[in-house]
């Protein structure tokens, strides 16, 4: 969701260092970053990586943008001498030398870090760029990436086959709720019966819960990020929850079905034309309904191309 900020940052012709999980290295390794540092959470820790790499770097008038609306990570760059630019939320304005207010009406979190990322360019004197994020974020996927996601469908006998992707597993929980959709195995059963080939491809960490969820998809062993979201790309359909998967499908302009039953569509639902969103913060879709899509979705993608 901070394609479009990264987008604009680097067209105002800025050395990008970016701060962020480590996993965020290989997804991000096709774009011309100055540098990464990787984050672990933990603010002394996170504080202390950043100096290091400031005092190497010795880049001239540095200045931070805060996606994130938490204390801990205005106090990352704070504390190690970056004065930064961000929302005021969670007691945070006398941390920010630039602190700002988020607009007044609810929007989408592309919106919300978008509408910041122009904020601050304006305030340092940079061209902010375009007034509205692009529908289409444009993942950029490196040549590895590419090459990683078509040798796994070669070696496992699906080069040049349609095939749809699932996601079924979904980490953490949202207000104590579940955020995984419970009947995959019903789905996977029900488009297997119609001939179509599903898998997936989760981490090394979700195999195991991703076999329970779903035991007769075709389990791929695990990719890179970017591999992954290359699959995302080359899948006839993705079916997952609210989850990152369904923002790297949205990233990658995949046809897709994201599944709520706990989350919010209109603050966190994928930023992209192919997606359909089906359930509600308050309920999960039944089987037969997202069954019925995702077979209206895989005849429109067979008369797309």
């Amino acid at each position: 969701m901070s394609l479009p900020c990264i987008e604009t940052l680097l067209a105002a012709d800025v050395a990008l260092v970016v701060c962020a999980r480590g996993w965020a290295r290989d997804l991000l390794a096709d774009y011309p970053f100055a540098g990464f540092i990787p984050m672990t959470g933990n603010w002394r820790a996170d504080r202390s990586a950043v100096h290091v790499y400031r005092k190497k770097a010795r880049h001239m008038h540095t200045r931070g943008l805060l996606l994130p609306d938490s204390l801990s990570s205005a106090m990352v760059l704070r504390f190690a001498g970056i004065p930064c630019a961000g929302y005021r939320d969670d007691g945070r304005s006398l941390i920010l030398r630039w602190p700002f207010k988020k607009p007044k009406e609810p929007i989408h979190a592309v919106q919300s870090w978008f509408y910041l990322t122009r904020q601050a360019l304006d305030s340092w004197r940079l061209p902010p760029g375009r007034p509205e994020p692009s529908e289409d974020l444009a993942l950029r996927l490196a040549p590895s990436h590419i090459q990683a996601g078509h040798q796994v469908l070669e070696d496992n006998g699906l080069a040049g086959k349609p095939f749809i992707l699932i996601a079924p597993t979904a980490t953490g929980l949202h207000r104590g709720r579940i955020k995984a959709w419970p009947h995959f195995d019903t789905l996977t059963r029900a488009l297997q019966g119609q001939g179509h080939t599903v898998l997936m491809c989760p981490p090394a960490t979700e195999q195991a819960a991703a076999r329970a969820q779903a035991p007769t998809a075709l389990c791929l062993p695990p990719l890179s990020l970017g591999g992954f979201a290359t699959l995302t790309r080359l899948a006839a359909l993705v079916i997952c929850n609210d989850s990152g998967v369904s923002h790297i499908a949205a990233a990658c302009g995949a046809r897709q079905l994201t599944l709520f039953g706990v989350t919010d569509i209109a603050r966190t639902g994928p930023w992209s034309q192919q997606a359909i969103c089906l359930g509600t913060s308050k309920a999960w879709p039944d089987p037969d309904t997202v069954l019925s899509a995702a077979l209206s979705a895989l005849q429109q993608s067979t008369h797309a191309a």
